[in-house]
């Protein structure tokens, strides 16, 4: 019986007017939100893939459609939580999650701890289980030009 798992998530949103930027549970200063039927949390879609992946339950739109009005603009963490209880039920714990945010701007390094330590504590893991990287696309693709981020993640499951 195997007891470790890999999973790999990736996520998009384009950037839209009046709506608040929020990047791993964090509210990011920067003139554009992202656009999605929830909060648009880019990166936390990201490490729901990751974790919903790892343990071969599909993938985040499969558990929160996008055309189920009742979670309309739902908290991205509560996703994060919903898919922990998941982890948990099946017996599985976090032995790391590594994440890489994809854009031209908002620079990201002085929000990074705040970001991990947020999606720690949604997690129930301890901060140094958790990294968050940002980089660009030197000014190339969609990302390049600022029309919206990505996110990547990866993540390591283990069972006791």
């Amino acid at each position: 019986m195997r007891n470790i798992r890999v999973g790999q998530g990736y996520d998009v949103h384009t950037f839209c007017e009046g709506r608040p930027l929020i990047l791993g549970g964090v509210n990011i200063p920067h003139p554009y939100g992202l656009k999605g039927h929830s909060d648009a949390d880019v990166l936390i879609h990201a490490v729901v893939d990751a974790l919903l992946g790892a343990l071969a339950l599909g993938d985040i739109g499969q558990h929160f459609p996008p055309e189920d009005s009742s979670i309309k603009g739902i908290d991205s963490q509560k996703i994060l939580s919903y898919t922990c209880k998941l982890l948990h039920e099946k017996e599985y714990k976090v032995s790391n999650v590594d994440c890489t945010v994809i854009c031209e701007k908002p620079k990201l390094k002085a929000m990074i701890p705040q970001i991990r330590d947020n999606l720690a504590k949604v997690m129930n893991i301890q901060v140094d289980q958790v990294s968050v990287k940002a980089t660009t696309t030197e000014k190339l693709g969609f990302t390049g030009r600022q029309e919206g981020i990505a996110a990547q993640a990866i993540t390591l499951l283990y069972k006791d």
